[in-house]
C-alpha cells in the first residue's frame, strides 16, 4: 500500500515596495535571475516570453552543491498579485509547481 502524501511548503518574505514593482520585476525574470541568488546560473525563455500563460522557462541552479536543470510552465497569471507555474519532467517528480502571490500590506 503506498501513501501519496502532497506537502505543501510556504515561505514568505516582506519586501519595502508595491506588489506592482515586485511583479514588474517578474516580467524581466530572465534577465534578474542571476542576481537574485549566487547559485542561480542561467535562465532563458523556450517558448513565449515573461510569464505569459503557456511559456516555458529554463534555469540553472544549484541546490545542495549539484547544478540543477529546470523547465517551468506558466500556467496563470494574475498581473500585479500572482504567477503560478508547473515543473516540467524530470522536476515534475519532486515538485508539481508552485506560485508567486504578492500582496500589498497596507504600509
Amino acid at each position: 500500500m503506498s501513501s501519496n502524501k502532497m506537502i505543501t511548503l510556504r515561505d514568505s518574505v516582506e519586501i519595502r515596495t508595491t506588489p506592482e514593482k515586485v511583479f514588474e520585476w517578474f516580467m524581466h525574470f530572465d534577465e534578474n535571475y542571476v542576481s537574485w541568488h549566487p547559485d542561480h546560473m542561467k535562465c532563458s525563455y523556450l517558448k513565449g516570453k515573461q510569464f505569459e500563460e503557456g511559456s516555458v522557462l529554463y534555469a540553472e541552479e544549484y541546490l545542495h552543491g549539484k547544478l540543477h536543470r529546470m523547465k517551468f510552465l506558466t500556467r496563470e497569471v494574475e498581473p500585479n498579485k500572482r504567477v503560478e507555474y508547473r515543473m516540467l519532467f524530470p522536476a515534475s517528480i519532486i515538485c508539481k509547481g508552485g506560485s508567486f502571490i504578492m500582496e500589498g500590506n497596507g504600509g
